[in-house]
Order: structure tokens, then C-alpha cells, then sequence
């Protein structure tokens, strides 16, 4: 389950289904990887073809990223069955 969010865009997008703040033509494409999230219970539950998924280096404790579009990633930590900290980020 998803319990926090750093990208204040990211929750509204989740929250409300819309905002003007990401991409329009990225918004299906974010909620369909926030809704798989959602469910997981594990960092690999999301290695699901497409979204590219990755642990990241050199993060205590350890962030997870899923491509999304170009650049842009989302990023998320993961504890106890929760994901938490989860971005909207370009990190490369």
C-alpha cells in the first residue's frame, strides 16, 4: 500500500485522478504504476514487463525506481509491505 508521498503532484495525481502538474499524456501511464504499487507487498512484485524496475545505488534504505516515460521515473522506498517516499523524478 502506498503511505507517503514526496512529490506533491504525484499525490494529487493519485488522490484526485487528474492534475496539471504532470504531463497530461504521462497521467494514465503514472496511475497504472501507482495502482500496481499500490498492491504490491514486495520491491519485486513490480517487475512487471515495461516498467523497467531497479533497485538504485548508493540509497539507505534502499529506493526503487520504475520507468515511466523519457526520464521520467517513480521512485519509492518499500517497508513492511509498504511503499512509502514515492517520487516522480527525472534521476538520470
Amino acid at each position: 500500500m502506498i503511505t507517503t508521498f514526496r512529490s506533491k503532484p504525484l499525490a494529487e495525481l493519485w488522490e484526485t485522478g487528474k492534475t496539471a502538474k504532470i504531463d497530461a499524456k504521462m497521467q494514465k501511464r503514472v496511475l497504472r504504476r501507482l495502482d500496481a504499487l499500490d498492491v504490491a507487498t514486495k520491491p519485486e512484485d513490480m517487475r512487471i514487463p515495461g516498467f523497467d524496475f531497479h533497485p538504485l545505488k548508493g540509497f539507505d534504505p534502499t529506493r526503487y525506481s520504475i520507468h515511466v516515460n523519457g526520464p521520467w521515473c517513480i521512485t519509492f522506498e518499500m517497508d513492511n509491505g509498504d511503499a512509502h517516499a514515492v517520487d516522480f523524478e527525472q534521476y538520470h
